[in-house]
């Protein structure tokens, strides 16, 4: 079993039939070099090394770019589609007037199963009064947060709001809230593990950006960023599989993250056990 649980689906066919709508995605989000895919092709990628489910991650920049760059709508959409392999995520800007009001409604009636927010992008601290609301939402619906930290390419991006200290507050007042630290806050990897072993509700995936080859990379995290031994010794239950699709395939990463050693229960929680722990709950 194999759960990536961090794919921006904005090439899935089905949601890619308005020319500009695509253009607008792909001048604010910076993929301009793919295409749509189907989904004959996207799951030959998954039967090549094992994936059986995904976390499908839009996007709210109303405030900051005037559009959505996948909407909570589409996201639904493609659940419905193949509900047995995505697990969607509902995206809103936390500086709507209305942002409460769309994050309820995803989780209430739209069958979203957490929130994605890229403070970089959407420009606001984690600790701003405007996201309170979203995440008391977030508690009582028992859902997941999912941050972008660290680097971003995305046009306009800032790292000041991707660090990984500017979510430590959050932590703190929120002890019962799940959240993943996307990328590995890379290249802040040193600030990311000190967060996964000073508080249990912190996760991180594995969907950094490629400066190296896929494996390369890897073994660069897990053994040199990282001590060798630190994930399965320190924080074996707080790391997930991401690939960061469409701009990186799932199969690479697994591949690579295949020749890093670390030991079954280490893999085992990488892989999958780690994504439904975050997504249900402890005894979920």
């Amino acid at each position: 079993m194999l759960i990536d649980m961090h794919i921006h689906p904005i090439f899935y066919g089905p949601i890619c039939q308005d020319e500009e709508e695509l253009r607008f995605r792909g001048d604010t989000f910076g993929v301009w070099k793919q295409g749509p895919m189907d989904f004959d092709e996207l799951f030959a990628e998954w039967d090549i090394c094992g994936l059986t489910q995904a976390a499908l991650l839009p996007l709210d920049r109303t405030t900051t770019a005037g559009g959505h760059v996948v909407t909570n709508e589409q996201v639904e959409q493609l659940c419905r589609l193949h509900p047995d392999k995505f697990i969607g995520f509902a995206s809103v800007d936390p500086r709507r007037p209305d942002a409460a009001e769309v994050l309820e409604r995803a989780f209430r009636d739209q069958g979203l199963r957490g929130l994605k927010l890229n403070p970089a992008s959407q420009r606001f601290l984690p600790t701003e009064d405007c996201v309170e609301p979203l995440y008391e939402l977030c508690e009582r619906y028992n859902r997941p947060v999912i941050f972008h930290a660290g680097l971003s390419w995305e046009p306009g991006a800032l790292a000041k709001y991707s660090h990984p200290l500017a979510f430590e507050e959050v932590l703190v007042e929120h002890p019962g809230l799940r959240v993943c630290l996307a990328h590995f806050a890379w290249p802040w990897v040193r600030e990311m593990v000190m967060l996964l072993i000073k508080y249990p509700n912190v996760y991180t995936d594995t969907s950094l950006l490629y400066v190296d080859s896929p494996e390369e990379q890897m073994m660069e995290l897990f053994t040199k960023d990282m001590g060798p031994m630190w994930f399965e010794r320190c924080f074996p239950k707080q790391v997930m599989f991401g690939s960061n699709g469409p701009r990186f395939r799932a199969f690479k990463l697994k591949r690579a993250l295949d020749k890093v050693p670390m030991r079954d229960y280490a893999r085992e929680g990488l892989y999958y056990k780690n994504a439904l722990r975050f997504l249900n709950g402890e005894e979920g």
